[in-house]
Formats: C-alpha cells, structure tokens, sequence
C-alpha cells in the first residue's frame, strides 16, 4: 500500500506564515499539487476563498488542548472528496476513495447496490447515493483491515478530523 505524503494541520498559516493558536478559526484546503494531496492551513483573516484548483476545504478551530478526541467526521466535505477523486486514477486516489465509500456507507450517506468486475478485471464496489440516487462505481484496492485502518486514520488526519 502506498503511503500518502500529506502534512497535518501545521498550526501555521500557509499565507501569512503566522502561527494559528489554540482557538484561532482557520480553513483547511486539499490540492493537488503534481499528483501529491497537499493539505494548507489558512488564518480565518486572510482567507479569501479556496485556491483555484482545490479538491476540498473546511473551516475548523485549533484544539484548545491536547486531549485525545473522537473525530467528527463531516458528511459534506467527506462526500466533495469522494466526488473529485473520482477521475484520478493513482493508488492512493483508489485507496482514499474505497474507504471514503465505506466511512459514506458507514454513515448510510451511501448504500451498498452490488459488487462486479469492471473491464479491466478489478473488483468493483457500486454504492448509491441516497440523497440523490446517483450509482458510484469504486475500484476495491484489496486492502486488508490493517490497511484499511491506516489509510481511514490518513483521511482522518488529512482532513483535520483528529
């Protein structure tokens, strides 16, 4: 399993430079930057809106401590990454994008439709959505539950949900 090469929250403003404190709002940006996921912290101050290109963002506060939480995982950005992975076709992009279904599932934002064998003779998941009924077809990367737990803990992480 490839690893994804994505910093966490860094506490410093990617625009600025300045340290974002305990409390301070800030917006979270993925991009994609030469076929890498690439997380950015912005101070709330000096955000003026999601850099052309982004995958996802989000607003969060820097934890006021440094206590051990349960993440709170947001259906909304978790769907917007889900959506915009789905023309990249790299092993990590396959992996984000299985366990982002199974979180969705999990959350019963998707439904379990069926599993087939897609042309080239990948497993494939079909999901639907129930908001809107639109069929996903997700690419299975084989990965075993230890895998599966690192690369959900990746999402977690990336996302800024731990």
């Amino acid at each position: 399993m490839a690893e994804y090469d994505i910093q966490g929250p860094t506490r410093v403003c990617a625009a600025s430079r300045r340290e974002l404190k305990p409390g301070d709002r800030f917006f979270g940006v993925l991009m994609d930057e030469g076929g890498k996921l690439v997380r950015k912290d912005f101070a709330e101050d000096v955000w003026a809106g999601p850099p052309e290109g982004h995958l996802a963002y989000w607003v969060g506060r820097v934890p006021t401590d440094d206590k051990p939480r349960k993440p709170v995982v947001n259906d909304e950005l978790l769907l917007d990454c889900f959506d915009r992975l789905k023309e990249r076709a790299d092993p990590d992009s396959f992996n984000f994008r299985y366990v982002a279904a199974l979180l969705l599932m999990r959350k019963k934002k998707f439904r379990f439709e069926d599993a087939m064998r897609d042309e080239a003779g990948r497993d494939v998941l079909v999901v639907r959505d129930t908001r809107n009924g639109a069929v996903h077809h997700v690419i299975d990367p084989k990965l075993n539950d230890d895998q599966v737990a690192a690369v959900q803990g990746e999402v977690f992480r990336v996302l800024g949900w731990v």
